[in-house]
């Protein structure tokens, strides 16, 4: 009996198996339709290569009509590295949001609204710096708080960015 129920169990792992192959394989296929059909509405999406983009699920940046959205960015190096220093670690954020942003024919200049997080109040002056040398003459609305943590225990700061590209056509489409 025992024999029985260990070859039904072998077929129903197999088959469960079988299943989630197939509906993985359905799930690639559209994502890939909605992803053109994203991009039909005027939706672009944005990666950088992070790995939590496809363990999360997100994008570094989302553009729609006039409208770039750039997801909460730390502080990584291409190499994995990250500095200790929090006000190189802004401008590393700032780095990946401005390389995020021309993606999608915006710019540091077309920012509106950042979110500073940092996980000491001793780095605000420091991360403040890496902000007014990167948008001092733009000067957007900006928010800095502390929070208990981050993701990585390395990084001191994160920071999060909204453009609006101006002159840009506000509908749904884009070129």
């Amino acid at each position: 009996m025992s024999e029985d129920r260990s070859a039904a169990e072998d077929r129903s792992s197999q088959e469960s198996s079988e299943d989630r192959s197939a509906a993985e394989d359905r799930s690639s296929q559209e994502s890939s339709e909605d992803r053109s059909a994203k991009e039909a509405r005027g939706r672009r999406n944005v990666a950088s290569g992070s790995p939590y983009e496809r363990v999360i699920g997100f994008s570094r940046a989302v553009r729609v009509g006039d409208r770039v959205l750039v997801s909460g960015t730390a502080p990584v190096w291409p190499d994995g590295s990250c500095d200790p220093d929090a006000g190189k670690q802004a401008e590393r954020c700032l780095e990946i949001i401005d390389a995020a942003l021309a993606e999608v024919g915006a710019s540091l200049d077309d920012v509106v609204r950042t979110r500073m997080f940092l996980v000491d109040a001793a780095d605000a002056d420091a991360v403040g710096l890496a902000h007014a040398e990167a948008f001092g003459a733009v000067r957007p609305v900006a928010t800095m708080v502390v929070v208990a943590a981050l993701l990585d225990v390395r990084w001191r700061v994160e920071i999060e960015a909204e453009a609006v590209v101006a002159g840009a056509d506000s509908s749904p489409r884009l070129p």
